[in-house]
């Protein structure tokens, strides 16, 4: 791949439609910011409307053979073996010592075909892994093009575009569709936390399947959204972020930046009674002693946060969009017990939300405690209760 970034497949639409040229690098691609010079109205038509995203950076996978099952249930914690034809499962996978490498998806698309979408480049790792099984792996990154199209309206919107049954694809399933002239896989999937499918086509088709949407989603107010709307989003749903919430293995220089699954909020989906996984016999003496860390969701209390400008007669100051960084937590006692790593004003809930990593004795769903917020230069300490994830969790979601 090139040093800099290249244009995705739907390039030639999203570049005329940001006004506001805010664009960073994902995973080698060139992706949108925010259409606009603010990107709460493209958090807005997610939330109230639909929201249109180029996700084709998503690294992509492709395993296929009379093994495929018996290997990706060997590299992941999650037991493939129980996934069905048109099931999709969210999952992670570890090393050795059951620290995590990264998290993604795996869909059965055929009996023995399978595809997995990756936050990073992990292709190494399968095919290190791959010896003994009658598998293929190829990475099908750059051939395929991918739009997330989320929001209450989405499932209305997709079905003036194809002639899939959207009212039968249930949660994290998937199923063919035909559009404008060519054939789709539809996924009931996304990370907005809210109703939503993605759709998956060969290049060629690309521009195709964008013009196809566009038009279906005008009348219901649908907009192009970019990653700042989308990450607002994702907060709110309570999602972990590889490089962000927590590091892939693969880049710590210490043991202590590690995470295990059951550290970052993933051990639901860790399956120990079966046939031996790539780092069961860490994740089975972890389960026995219990995580040293727990990936929890903070509610920052507004009002003592409003007091602090208050007495230097300024308004109160939040972050503008969804915030990335290490911000100390501490208990009732001023012992810091975790950091936050990510977090964002919701305009939907009208609270202040973090995401943070503590330590085990705390992050009880009630608990208090407190997080650094800093006013003109001065670092204070306002109250941070626990709460239960994900902190927006609409029924239309599900159903």
């Amino acid at each position: 791949m090139s040093a800099l970034p290249i244009p995705s497949p739907f390039h030639p639409r999203t570049a005329a439609l940001c006004q506001s040229l805010l664009w960073k690098d994902w995973a080698g691609y060139h992706a949108v910011r925010s259409y606009g010079s603010y990107h709460e109205r493209e958090y807005f038509a997610i939330r109230h409307s639909a929201g249109l995203q180029d996700v084709t950076p998503l690294f992509k996978y492709e395993v296929r053979g009379p093994d495929a099952v018996e290997f990706l249930s060997r590299v992941m914690v999650r037991n493939i073996a129980k996934l069905r034809v048109g099931q999709v499962t969210y999952c992670c996978w570890c090393d050795e010592e059951g620290k995590l490498l990264d998290d993604g998806t795996v869909s059965r698309l055929e009996e023995d075909r399978f595809r997995v979408t990756a936050a990073e480049p992990s292709l190494w790792w399968f095919h290190r892994n791959r010896r003994g099984f009658d598998v293929s792996i190829d990475d099908s990154t750059g051939k395929l093009a991918v739009l997330s199209l989320q929001g209450p309206q989405s499932r209305e919107i997709l079905k003036r575009a194809t002639d899939a049954d959207l009212d039968g694809l249930g949660f994290f399933r998937l199923t063919p569709g035909r559009f404008d002239g060519f054939e789709a896989t539809i996924t009931r999937t996304g990370y907005s936390g809210d109703l939503g499918y993605e759709i998956w086509v060969p290049n060629e088709h690309a521009l195709g399947l964008w013009d196809v949407l566009t038009d279906a989603g005008g009348p219901f107010g649908m907009l192009p959204n970019g990653l700042d709307a989308l990450d607002m989003a994702r907060v709110e749903a309570g999602f972990i972020m590889n490089g962000v919430d927590y590091y892939s293995a693969n880049h710590c220089l210490i043991e202590s930046r590690k995470s295990t699954p059951y550290e970052s909020g993933l051990g639901w989906t860790v399956n120990l009674k079966r046939e031996p996984f790539i780092g069961q016999a860490a994740l089975r003496a972890e389960k026995r002693a219990g995580p040293v860390r727990r990936f929890v969701g903070l509610e920052i209390d507004w009002d003592e946060t409003a007091v602090l400008f208050e007495r230097l007669g300024l308004p109160p100051e939040i972050h503008g969009s969804a915030w990335r960084g290490s911000v100390p937590v501490y208990n009732a006692s001023g012992l810091q017990v975790g950091y936050a790593t990510s977090g964002s004003w919701s305009p939907i809930l009208k609270k202040n939300l973090a995401l943070a990593t503590v330590m085990a004795p705390h992050g009880k769903v009630g608990e208090e405690l407190r997080i650094e917020v800093t006013v003109e230069y001065v670092r204070h300490r306002v109250r941070a209760t626990v709460r239960r994830k994900p902190f927006f969790d609409p029924e239309r979601k599900r159903a």
